[in-house]
């Protein structure tokens, strides 16, 4: 009679399916080759079932691994949502907390809010994730997230703190170069400093009535946090938030409404972890130091 497989022979099975190859689920796993390797021969053993075509490219899932893999794809999230649980169900003010942000208000506007945070809660450790990506707080990637936009998942305690003003800028040092244009078809004129492959700037610049094009922006990347050290550095006009215009020395808001839609601000954790005192403590101050920082309520800085 076959016994029942250990739990991490399912995890290895997992991650080669996902990765494809042996060296692919170790180096996801953190373990060596053969112990993966050992993983998937022993799991074969214990089910009677062969799993893999075996090939010089590696190891190919059949039609009864897929249908497996499903099942162990969605044990993998419960046992993650488990752990949220027990996370949740711890009851001090130690620990560590996981934040995930922007990679604008992570380097820009964290650093402050957190220099009150750490005084409060000296015994909470801080892990930051700067990423303009979604980290996915229902598979344990955050704790708590800052958001751009409001997550849908029911699992999620979500809280509006209000929306970020946006504006066009530029360095004192440019402006005293090239003059403060005072219209939006006195930008036209000016080397412009936007994103490269996102149209985004270009298509609301045209819904306002003013021909921006591609050829326009004289500097350009996909990095909001290098955007800005460009702006910093003097070289031409961008577009940032206006509490951070206003508190960095040097920078100008230009005089110019170009009817930038604000981005909304959300303050998001796992509905289990709410019950935590330590996320619960950071949630809150966040959203204090936040509705600080976006309501203009005190100096930033």
């Amino acid at each position: 009679m076959n016994r029942e497989p250990d739990w991490a022979l399912w995890r290895s099975f997992a991650a080669v399916v996902a990765n494809g190859s042996l060296s692919g689920a170790a180096r996801e796993l953190g373990i060596s080759q053969p112990t993966v390797g050992r993983h998937v021969e022993t799991l074969e053993a214990d089910l009677g079932l062969t799993l893999f075509e075996r090939s010089l490219t590696g190891l190919k899932p059949n039609a009864t691994a897929l249908r497996l893999f499903d099942s162990v794809s969605r044990a993998q999230a419960l046992l993650a949502e488990a752990s949220i649980v027990a996370q949740g169900a711890l009851d001090d003010f130690g620990g560590t907390v996981r934040i995930t942000a922007s990679e604008m208000i992570s380097n820009h506007v964290l650093p402050q809010l957190l220099l009150p945070i750490r005084q409060r809660y000296p015994r909470i450790a801080i892990e930051i994730v700067p990423s303009d990506s979604a980290e996915n707080l229902l598979l344990r990637e955050a704790d708590i997230a800052i958001r751009m936009f409001r997550p849908t998942q029911l699992e999620l305690v979500t809280r509006r703190l209000g929306a970020i003003e946006l504006i066009a800028a530029a360095h004192a040092d440019y402006l005293a170069r090239r003059g403060t244009p005072r219209s939006m078809t006195d930008l036209l004129e000016h080397d412009l400093i936007g994103f490269d492959r996102s149209d985004a700037i270009e298509t609301h610049a045209r819904s306002i009535g003013l021909a921006l094009t591609r050829d326009n922006f004289k500097l350009r990347s996909d990095s909001q946090t290098h955007l800005w050290a460009l702006m910093l550095a003097g070289l031409g006009i961008g577009f940032g938030q206006a509490r951070l215009v206003a508190s960095t020395p040097g920078m100008v808001a230009l005089p110019i409404d170009l009817e930038i839609p604000p981005l909304d601000v959300w303050l998001t954790t796992h509905r289990e972890l709410f019950t935590s005192h330590r996320i619960r403590a950071i949630y809150d101050a966040l959203a204090e130091g936040l509705e600080t920082y976006i309501n203009g309520k005190a100096p930033f800085r």
